[in-house]
Parts: structure tokens; C-alpha cells; sequence
């Protein structure tokens, strides 16, 4: 009896065992990445105007700018003049002013206006005043002014 009791009792053992699941995990973890590359562009539209020079210019836009930059600590615009902030015909210059947003001055050096944050599509005009004058020399006058965008 004891045997049979003792074979019983195995048997029964053996059936749990093969009835309860193998330790197995309850849940597991699935890691998500990507990355974001940084992009900063720029696009500039010159309007072609033509100043006038002798009557004067007063705030006259000139130019329309696209900033797009994704650095999440923002980025530069900076605006510089081949000519050191003077419209040249030969060895004659007159002098200007250029507004970009709420900067405005000369371009003897750079411009540089700071942006604090990420801009997609932000919309700024390039606007140029220049005094009126009669006694300037004749003359076929231009200068160049460079926009770039830089991230922080």
C-alpha cells in the first residue's frame, strides 16, 4: 500500500509539474530610438528694387528672408555688406542704413540678430534707408549685403 500510495503521489506530482507553465517573463521592453539631424537654412529673395538715390529712401524693402533653424538652443542671422555698409560707384560712396526686424544700423561690421529658439518659416524683411541728397557724383552705385544663419 505504502508503494502504491508512494507511486500515487508521484504521478500526481508529475501531472502539477507538467500542468504549471515553466518560469517565464511576464513582460518585456522594447527601446524606441531616432534621431533628429540639425538643419538650419536660409532663403533670401532679392526684390531687384533700384533706389533712389538723390530723392532719398526711407525704410524701402529690399529683401525678404526665410529662417528656418531646428537648434534647440536657437541661432544667429547675420547680415554683413561687401562694402562696409556703402553703396560704391568707382572710389564714391554713399552711405545707408538697413533694418532687419527690430535691428537696424549700419554695416560697417556684421549684424547679428540672436534668436533664443528653434524657427520654422519665420518671415523677415531686409529694409534700407539711405539720406536724400543733390551732391552726389554720378555714377552707377551697388553694394551686397550677405545673409547667413548659423546655429548656437
Amino acid at each position: 500500500m505504502f508503494k502504491s500510495f508512494a507511486t500515487a503521489a508521484l504521478l500526481a506530482a508529475a501531472t502539477v509539474a507538467a500542468a504549471a507553465p515553466a518560469s517565464a517573463n511576464t513582460s518585456g521592453n522594447i527601446q524606441l530610438k531616432g534621431s533628429v539631424t540639425q538643419s538650419c537654412t536660409i532663403q533670401v529673395q532679392d526684390l531687384g528694387q533700384s533706389l533712389n538715390l538723390s530723392g532719398g529712401e526711407n525704410q524701402k524693402t529690399v529683401g525678404s528672408v526665410t529662417e528656418t533653424c531646428n537648434a534647440g538652443q536657437g541661432y544667429r542671422i547675420t547680415l554683413a555688406s561687401a562694402n562696409a555698409g556703402k553703396l560704391r560707384s568707382g572710389n564714391n560712396a554713399i552711405d545707408y542704413q538697413v533694418a532687419y526686424e527690430s535691428q537696424s544700423g549700419n554695416l560697417g561690421g556684421q549684424m547679428v540678430i540672436d534668436r533664443a529658439t528653434a524657427q520654422f518659416g519665420r518671415k523677415a524683411d531686409l529694409k534700407v534707408t539711405i539720406p536724400a541728397s543733390a551732391q552726389y557724383i554720378a555714377g552707377e552705385y551697388a553694394d551686397t549685403v550677405t545673409v547667413t544663419i548659423a546655429a548656437k
